[in-house]
């Protein structure tokens, strides 16, 4: 069948020692950590819940390079959140959280860019999150490790520094809902794919970020990723 408009460029996102993944669909965690959780006003517990990105919307970050953010428009409050991403490599629906490290490819260190004052006068009206979370490269992220490589990550820190100053630390066995449930959960109401990829929620010490800073984040065994807001 012939197109009738050029189709665009499939995302695609670099993997350590080389070649791309490409990317289907990005599925969001939301608040889940629990002192995340409490600093926007919750419990610190719930039931798990997700939104979702454009799959064009990560920024894409080879190892070695920073990576630059245009400050997107309508805001005047753009948050940093640091997120373990898990990539999914064989798709499937109803997944036990028993049999989830079999459909995971590999892990990168991701970025949850948010229009925050957005996010919350939608979150005000009752109104979709979609204008504060699914914006143009809103989803910054390093190269993919291979889960061979990497065993499964269950626990090690996580952080987030700007312009060099500490703004969010964590350990990944902090997860309220981890890894593997959430696979579980997610694929009960969606059939995951080769190519998804699930950003897992984000530590507390999420704060604006203005043109000029300077973002590093590390998760252990994964390296770093550095991305400049422009």
């Amino acid at each position: 069948m012939n197109h009738v408009i050029t189709p665009p460029a499939l995302p695609t996102v670099p993997v350590a020692g080389g070649g791309l993944f490409p990317v289907h669909r990005i599925y969001c965690v939301g608040r889940n950590y629990a002192e995340h959780a409490q600093e926007m006003g919750f419990t610190g517990r719930e039931a798990p819940f997700f939104f979702l990105k454009p799959a064009d919307a990560v920024l894409p970050v080879a190892d070695g390079e920073v990576g630059e953010m245009a400050y997107p428009p309508l805001t005047a409050n753009l948050h940093h959140e640091i997120e373990l991403v898990v990539a999914i490599g064989v798709g499937g629906r109803d997944i036990a959280a028993s049999d989830a490290l079999s459909h995971i490819w590999g892990y990168a260190i991701g970025l949850d860019m948010t229009r925050r004052d957005l996010q919350n006068d939608m979150k005000k009206q009752g109104r979709p999150w979609s204008i504060g979370k699914a914006f143009d490269e809103s989803a910054p992220i390093g190269p993919l490790h291979p889960v061979g490589r990497t065993g499964e990550l269950t626990q090690g820190a996580i952080s987030l520094s700007v312009n060099g100053v500490l703004r969010q630390q964590g350990d990944l066995r902090e997860l309220i809902w981890n890894v593997a449930e959430s696979i579980e959960t997610l694929s009960r109401a969606w059939t995951l794919q080769p190519g998804d990829l699930i950003f897992t929620g984000t530590p507390a010490g999420v704060a604006a970020v203005v043109p000029g800073d300077l973002m590093e984040g590390h998760i252990a065994g994964l390296g770093s990723l550095q991305v400049r807001v422009k």
